[in-house]
C-alpha cells in the first residue's frame, strides 16, 4: 500500500516562540475553544474581524509588528503555552469517554457521510441545518474520541451569498472559494502527487481530488471535481450544493457514495460501520456490495453484510427533502452498474422503487437506504413516529410502530454555541468538570448557585453585543454601499439593546411560516409599539435559489420590515450564516419557531438559544415537543391536528399573540423585583439550561448514536469479518 502524506498549503512566516499557531490554522480545534480564539484577538482584534475569523488569513496579513509585540508580552505567552498544553493533552486522547467505555472496539472505524458540513463562517461549504448538525456530530465525535472520519465535498464556490433588493427580493451571488484560505490540506502519494478518485458517469471516466480538514481528533475526507483531467462540466460537479439539475444532483450523489467509498479504500481505511446521514450517500451501499461482490461473494450474502454494518439517519418528513431521481436517470448512469452487480433493470430498480412526487414510479435515495441498512433512525420521538407511518409500506406485514425505525434526537456542540461569559459563569459556580458531564442532569441542578444579578448581567451584556454588531454591520453596508436608506432601517439600525427582543432565523420554507407573526398586522403592530413595552423582531434566513415561493416568503417578510408604521422594530439580517447565527442564539430573548407541525423533524436552532438562557417560544414539533416542561419556555397551540392548513394556521397565529400578549410581555416587563431584575424571568432561562442543556447536547446524541446504532452496527461487522483497520 503507497505511502499517504497531508501536507498543509502555506507556510507561515511566525516568530519562533509562537510558531505553533499554525497549528490552529490547520485544526478546527480552536473553534469551540475559547482561549485558542483569544489568542488571535489578543495579537490584532481588528484583523480577526475584518478576516471573518479566518486563521489562515490572519497569520498571513497580520503585521510582523503585531507578532514580535506578543512575544514580549508575558500574559499573552502565559495563555499560549496554556493553550498550547491543552491542545496537545486533548489530540494525545488517551482519557476519552470512548476509550473507557468502548476500550475492546479499538482499531474499528466509523465513516459518516453528509451532502454538507457545517463547521465554521469561514469554510462556507454549508446551506443549512443538516450541515450545521453534520459539523457538530465531528466535532462532539471528536470529544468523545469517537473513532470516526467524515466524507463529504469541498464545494470551490460554496453555498450562494444572500441580497436582498429593496423590493425584498432575494438575489443569489456565487463565488469562487480561494482554497489557499481554507484549512484544507490536499492528501498525497509518496511521490507528491495529490490523490485522485475515479468514478464512471454515462460512460465517461470522472476525476475527484481527495483533501483533508481536521476536525480536533476526526478527519473529514472531502472530495472535488476541478481537475484539469475533466472536462468543464465536470469540473463544476462539485462546485455548489443542493442544485435543481437532476442530471448534475444524481452525478453528485453517486460521488459521493460511490466514491466516497473510493476515497477511503484508498486512504486504507475500512470502516466497521457506515453512517448515512441523509439519503444523499445512499449509492455508497451499492459500491460496498460491488466490491464484496468482486471477492467472491453473491448479490445476498455482499447485501446482507452491507445491512448489518449500515446507519441511515432520515431528516425530513416533507417530500421535496427526500431525494428521488426518475428512471430515466437510473437507465442513464446505471447500465453497467447493475450488471456488475448480477441484476436486472428491473431488480435493480427495485432496490428504491417509489411513486414519485411527479407520479410514476422513481427511485429513491431514502428507500435505497432503508433497504441497505439494518439500523435507520428519525432525529425525534415525534419525528421517528411519523417517519414509521410515512414508510410504512415499505413494511406492510407489520403494526405501523413495529416499523424498524427509532429515533436520536438531534442536539447541538456546547463548545461552539455557546458564549464565553456564560462559560465563564459556569466555571465559578457549577463543578470544576461541568463540561466534561454536560449530559449529566445533576450537574445542571447547581444552576440555581448563580445570583440572579450576576446571570441577568451576562444576558444584557449579550444582548448588547448582538445590537452593537447590527448596528456596526448597518453603519458599513451605509458607507461601502449604494443601497436605499430604507435598507439601512431594515437591517437593524433603530434597534433598541433594551427592548424585548424575538428572533425567528432559519432556512425560508414554506412550512416554516416565517409570516405566521404578521398574519394580523394591526395587533403585531400594536404589540411592537406598546409604550413602555417595546418588542421587536429580528429575523434572518435563505431560500433555496430554486424555491420561488420561499423567495416570496422572504420578500412578505421584508415589505412588513420596511413598512414606517413598525417604527424599525422589524429588521431583517441578510445573508444569514454561522457568525450571525451565534450572536442570535446568545443575543435575544425569545427565540420563535412557528413550523407547520408535524414537518418539523426535529431543528436546533432553539437548542442553540435555550443553552445561552433564551427562552423558546415554538409550536410543539421537533425537538421541543420533548423540551417544553411548562416552566422553560413557552408553546404555541397543542397537540391537535388539523387536516386543513389555513385553520391550523388561524389557530397558532391566535395562540401566538394571545401568549405573546398576556403572558410573555407582561413577564419581562412588568414582574421586576425592587432592584429592578425580572425575577420569574430569570427563572425560566435557569430552568431552560436547566433542562435543555443536558437533553439536547451533542453529548448525549453521539453518545446515542454509538450505543444504539454504531455498536451493533460494528458488532454485527465484526461478526461477519470485515473489522476495520485504520492505515498507518
Amino acid at each position: 500500500m503507497q505511502k499517504i502524506t497531508i501536507e498543509t498549503s502555506i507556510t507561515f512566516d511566525l516568530p519562533r516562540r509562537i510558531k505553533r499557531l499554525a497549528d490552529f490554522a490547520y485544526n478546527l480545534w480552536w473553534i469551540w475553544n475559547p482561549e485558542a480564539i483569544r489568542l488571535f484577538t489578543m495579537i490584532d482584534k481588528a484583523l480577526w474581524e475584518d478576516v471573518y475569523h479566518n486563521p489562515i488569513v490572519f497569520l498571513r496579513e497580520v503585521d510582523r509588528a503585531n507578532l514580535n509585540a506578543v512575544v514580549n508580552n508575558r500574559f499573552f505567552l502565559d495563555v499560549y503555552d496554556r493553550v498550547m498544553r491543552t491542545f496537545d493533552q486533548y489530540m494525545l486522547g488517551n482519557h476519552t469517554w470512548f476509550n473507557r467505555e468502548y476500550a475492546p472496539l479499538e482499531g474499528q472505524r466509523i465513516a459518516y457521510f453528509s451532502f454538507e458540513f457545517g463547521l465554521h463562517e469561514s469554510i462556507p461549504v454549508y446551506a443549512g441545518g443538516l450541515g450545521i448538525l453534520s459539523g457538530d456530530h465531528l466535532k462532539e465525535a471528536s470529544d468523545l474520541g469517537l473513532p470516526l472520519v467524515g466524507v463529504g465535498f469541498l464545494y470551490t464556490q460554496g453555498y450562494f451569498s444572500q441580497k436582498i433588493t429593496e423590493d425584498g427580493w432575494q438575489e443569489a451571488r456565487n463565488q469562487m472559494l480561494k482554497l489557499e484560505n481554507l484549512p484544507v490540506m490536499p492528501i498525497k502519494d509518496e511521490s507528491g502527487r495529490q490523490l485522485t478518485i475515479s468514478v464512471d458517469l454515462t460512460g465517461r471516466n470522472v476525476l475527484a481530488r481527495l483533501w483533508q480538514i481536521q476536525v480536533g481528533r476526526v478527519p473529514l475526507i472531502m472530495l472535488d471535481t476541478n481537475v484539469e483531467e475533466n472536462s468543464l462540466p465536470d469540473r463544476s460537479l462539485t462546485s455548489r450544493l443542493y442544485s435543481n439539475d437532476l442530471d448534475l444532483r444524481i452525478s453528485q450523489e453517486i460521488l459521493l457514495g460511490i466514491g466516497g467509498v473510493r476515497a477511503l479504500r484508498m486512504l486504507g481505511i475500512k470502516p466497521a460501520a457506515w453512517h448515512m446521514n441523509e439519503g444523499h450517500s445512499a449509492f455508497l451501499t451499492l459500491e460496498r456490495v460491488r466490491e464484496m461482490m468482486v471477492d467472491g461473494k453473491s448479490f445476498a450474502e455482499a447485501s446482507e453484510i452491507v445491512r448489518k454494518s449500515s446507519v441511515f439517519t432520515t431528516h425530513t418528513p416533507v417530500p421535496a427533502g427526500n431525494d428521488e431521481f426518475a428512471l430515466w436517470l437510473i437507465d442513464k448512469y446505471f447500465p453497467v452498474y447493475w450488471q456488475e452487480l448480477g441484476l436486472d433493470r428491473d431488480q435493480f430498480i427495485d432496490l428504491a422503487r417509489n411513486k414519485a412526487r411527479w407520479g410514476g414510479d422513481s427511485f429513491s435515495m431514502p428507500v435505497l437506504a432503508m433497504h441497505l441498512a439494518d439500523y435507520r433512525n428519525g432525529v425525534s420521538e415525534l419525528h421517528g413516529q411519523v417517519s414509521r407511518k410515512m414508510w410504512h409500506y415499505l413494511w406492510p406485514e407489520r403494526n405501523v410502530e413495529d416499523v424498524p425505525i427509532s429515533h436520536v434526537t438531534n442536539g447541538i456542540h456546547t463548545g461552539t454555541w455557546l458564549a464565553r461569559r456564560l462559560r465563564g459563569l459556569f466555571d465559578r459556580y457549577l463543578a470544576s468538570d461541568w463540561l466534561e458531564r454536560l449530559d449529566d442532569p445533576s450537574v445542571w441542578d447547581d444552576i440555581d448557585k448563580i445570583p440572579d444579578g450576576e446571570f441577568w448581567l451576562v444576558r444584557r451584556h449579550l444582548k448588547r453585543k448582538l445590537m452593537a454588531y447590527i448596528m456596526e454591520r448597518s453603519r458599513r453596508n451605509w458607507i461601502t454601499t449604494t443601497i436605499h436608506p430604507v435598507q439601512i432601517i431594515a437591517g437593524g439600525s433603530l434597534l433598541d439593546p433594551y427592548a424585548l427582543t424575538i428572533g425567528f432565523a432559519r432556512r425560508f420554507a414554506t412550512y416554516k411560516r416565517a409570516n405566521l407573526i404578521l398574519r394580523d398586522m394591526d395587533r403585531i403592530l400594536n404589540l411592537l409599539n406598546q409604550p413602555n413595552h417595546p418588542v421587536q423582531i429580528i429575523f434572518a434566513g435563505k431560500a433555496h435559489p430554486a424555491d420561488e415561493p420561499g423567495k416570496l416568503l422572504i420578500q412578505e417578510v421584508y415589505r412588513a420590515v420596511k413598512n414606517a408604521q413598525n417604527g424599525g422594530r422589524l429588521v431583517f439580517l441578510e445573508d444569514y450564516d454561522m457568525n450571525i447565527a451565534r450572536y442570535l442564539v446568545q443575543g435575544v430573548d425569545i427565540w420563535l419557531n412557528t413550523p407547520r407541525r408535524p414537518n418539523e423533524a426535529s431543528g436546533t436552532s432553539g437548542e442553540k438559544a435555550a443553552i445561552n438562557g433564551v427562552l423558546n417560544f415554538s409550536v410543539l414539533d421537533g425537538w421541543w415537543r420533548e423540551g417544553f416542561n411548562g416552566h422553560n419556555g413557552w408553546a404555541i397551540g397543542d397537540d391537535t391536528e388539523f387536516d386543513d392548513n389555513e385553520a391550523q394556521d388561524a389557530a397558532d397565529a391566535t395562540s401566538l399573540y394571545d401568549t405573546l400578549e398576556k403572558e410573555i410581555i407582561p413577564m419581562y416587563y412588568d414582574q421586576r423585583s425592587a432592584d429592578n431584575l425580572p425575577v420569574e424571568w430569570v427563572a425560566r432561562m435557569k430552568e431552560s439550561i436547566r433542562t435543555m442543556m443536558p437533553q439536547f447536547s451533542t453529548r448525549r446524541m453521539v453518545k446515542e448514536y454509538m450505543t444504539d446504532l454504531y455498536l451493533p452496527a460494528m458488532k454485527s461487522a465484526d461478526a461477519a469479518g470485515i473489522k476495520s483497520k485504520k492505515k498507518g
